[in-house]
């Protein structure tokens, strides 16, 4: 077997030390900054994250870069302040979905909410969102459902009565992809 070269040697370190601070987390949220990327990896540690991105390609999985703040065009104190972590390149299908162990009626629960929350602008009374997840649901569930994703971090009590999207949700969830479905289920209905 050849041996690898020294420049081979060191990107594929980089590669694993990136796929380490990706995966395992030493905060409470998972992934990293891109500041402590730059830190452990140089520089020009987008270009190992473009790297990890291609090798996660073929697993269906894939590096999402979460910024504090829409941004157009990312300047490099952007990359630097942003959330880096590793999530599924496609969704779910429901038989996945529900061999992962999540119940339908949940998720079903997490998608009016979030369905409403985005329409408002990431934040709506949680007397609102209860309202209209009641008018299908009995309360006990939809307050155990909710419950259950506030903990997972899709949504956030305020504590002044007022739901938010919550990180997970704003890393994990398209919200075009969402409304459209919505959309699109709800003009079926209608035809």
């Amino acid at each position: 077997m050849s041996e690898q070269k020294p420049e081979q040697s060191t990107a594929r370190k980089r590669l694993q030390t990136a796929m380490a601070m990706l995966l395992f987390t030493s905060h409470r949220l998972p992934g990293v900054r891109g500041y402590e990327l730059r830190r452990r990896l140089g520089k020009n540690y987008l270009k190992v994250i473009e790297a990890l991105n291609h090798r996660l390609e073929p697993m269906g999985l894939r590096v999402k870069i979460l910024f504090e703040t829409v941004v157009e065009q990312p300047g490099e104190e952007d990359y630097d302040r942003a959330r880096y972590f590793i999530t599924l390149a496609e969704p779910l299908t429901l038989s996945e979905v529900v061999a992962a162990g999540w119940r339908v009626d949940e998720l079903a629960v997490l998608a009016a909410a979030l369905a409403l929350l985005f329409s408002r602008g990431g934040k709506a009374p949680r007397k609102d969102v209860m309202e209209l997840l009641e008018a299908k649901m009995p309360k006990w569930r939809v307050e155990s459902a909710l419950e259950k994703f506030m903990r997972r971090g899709y949504l956030v009590d305020s504590g002044d009565g007022v739901l938010s999207v919550g990180w997970r949700a704003v890393a994990e969830v398209d919200q075009k992809q969402l409304l459209k479905a919505l959309t699109d289920l709800q003009t079926r209905e209608v035809t």
